[in-house]
């Protein structure tokens, strides 16, 4: 019974090791996530995933490069009046999940790099795939703005 309850014990502590461990590893894949420019990308993702076209509007700065596809959009109202609806309807019909994201302040300058996963069906196709975004924010009048944006999957 002794050995039982050892195994157990000895179980239970390498199972608590390995959450431990793991839950480590995931903080280290989000670092700067809660600083205010991280929070301007969080706020961002929920503006486009909810169709907030207001705010999604407002957290871009007005000469805003986005690099999509092949494509450039070369300042938020492009971006607004183009491609910024259609993205709206997909990330509403898909799911996405992140994996790791990674923002980094330096002064008035902000690098926000993840990595995600989307799964779902839009327009009858299945989607699954990772994503990779980098985003370049600037403090403008004391507010964070997104001033460039990299989006690319695999």
């Amino acid at each position: 019974m002794i050995v039982c309850l050892a195994g157990v014990f000895w179980g239970s502590v390498s199972i608590a090791q390995d959450n431990a461990h793991h839950s480590e590893q995931k903080n280290e894949m989000f670092i700067g996530v809660d600083s205010s420019a991280g929070r301007v990308v969080t706020q961002f993702h929920q503006a486009l995933k909810t169709g907030d076209k207001t705010s999604a509007r407002k957290l871009l700065a007005d000469d805003v490069l986005i690099f999509e596809g092949g494509r450039v959009e070369r300042s938020a109202d492009e971006y607004a009046h183009h491609h910024m609806l259609s993205d709206m309807k997909y990330l509403s019909a898909t799911h996405s999940e992140s994996l790791e994201h990674n923002v980094k302040v330096m002064g008035n300058s902000a690098v926000s790099m993840s990595r995600s996963k989307t799964t779902g069906t839009y327009k009858g196709k299945e989607r699954n795939y990772e994503g990779m975004e980098t985003m370049v924010l600037e403090k403008q009048h004391g507010e964070w703005k997104i001033v460039r944006i990299h989006w690319s999957n695999l």
